[in-house]
């Protein structure tokens, strides 16, 4: 049963990860990084988290799998018979936690189905929280105050001839949305992009404070999944490359194609996105 109640303790256990992120961050000592297999860094503080979130997802749904980044992968051959599993980023954004601007998550979502149901991304420096359950609704608590949020409508931007906001990211793929915002401003004007790290970029649009995210270059799934489910959540959707929901475990890597983060659904992006 996905409701409130689920959603708050999800929650909880995503502070207890980012406390434990943020005690590496404010220490002294060495953040312990290095480099996994594919020459990402991982720290003292990504293990920290996984530490954490791992057995509390096991332990409040029984018999659901969690996968984590910082886990071991498993088979395809294992991992196709999951209807329902967590999908876990205990530190989403590690190079910007190395480079110390505040730009990072932990990220927890639930899948079902291929599907991201229920999302969670906790922002650890700033103490925001960004959930959402699909069909229900998505939410941010800041500063103690909990409040709904759902993503905007192009027409209240072309109309009044306000600026088409792009959020980009701050390492990978700039270069190769150029051409896309030029066939934007020449759709409907003024175009400003911004960059930031970590599934920030998608929360943004999730909250309205952005209408595209293109994403051209190599992600995983538990970098998206959470952020995702509150995105669509807020009204939002994300899309692949062929402009299809993006879907999760549906075969044997968890490489993401590139995709399309999307606040206005009722806009022909298409035209746009889509080219020969």
């Amino acid at each position: 049963m996905l409701d409130q109640n689920l959603l708050s303790q999800v929650i909880e256990i995503c502070q207890a990860a980012g406390e434990a992120i943020l005690e590496v961050y404010h220490s002294d000592e060495c953040m312990g990084v290095e480099s996994k297999a594919d020459d990402s860094p991982v720290t003292r503080a990504d293990i920290a988290a996984h530490e954490i979130l791992l057995p509390a997802l096991a332990a409040l749904l029984p018999n659901v799998p969690v996968l984590s980044e910082e886990s071991e992968l498993p088979d395809y051959a294992q991992r196709q018979v999951w209807n329902r599993y967590w999908l876990i980023d205990p530190l989403d954004g590690t190079k910007e936690f190395i480079h110390k601007n505040d730009e990072f998550t932990v990220n927890v979502a639930l899948i079902e189905n291929h599907q991201a149901v229920l999302g969670v991304v906790y922002v650890p420096v700033s103490n925001v929280v960004y959930s959402g359950i699909t069909g229900v609704g998505a939410w941010k608590t800041e500063a103690g105050a909990t409040q709904a949020i759902e993503s905007r409508s192009m027409a209240n931007r072309i109309a009044p001839q306000q600026a088409i906001e792009v959020v980009a990211s701050r390492h990978h793929g700039a270069s190769e949305i150029d051409p896309l915002m030029h066939r934007i401003r020449a759709a409907v004007g003024e175009v400003q992009t911004k960059s930031m790290g970590s599934s920030l970029k998608l929360c943004l649009v999730a909250e309205g404070k952005a209408d595209l995210y293109p994403r051209l270059a190599l992600t995983s799934e538990w970098d998206t999944a959470a952020a995702q489910a509150i995105v669509e959540a807020a009204g939002g959707c994300v899309l692949d490359d062929k402009l299809q929901p993006l879907r999760y475990n549906t075969k044997d890597d968890i490489l993401n194609p590139y995709f399309y983060v999307i606040g206005d659904t009722q806009f022909n992006w298409k035209a746009l996105l889509l080219t020969a």
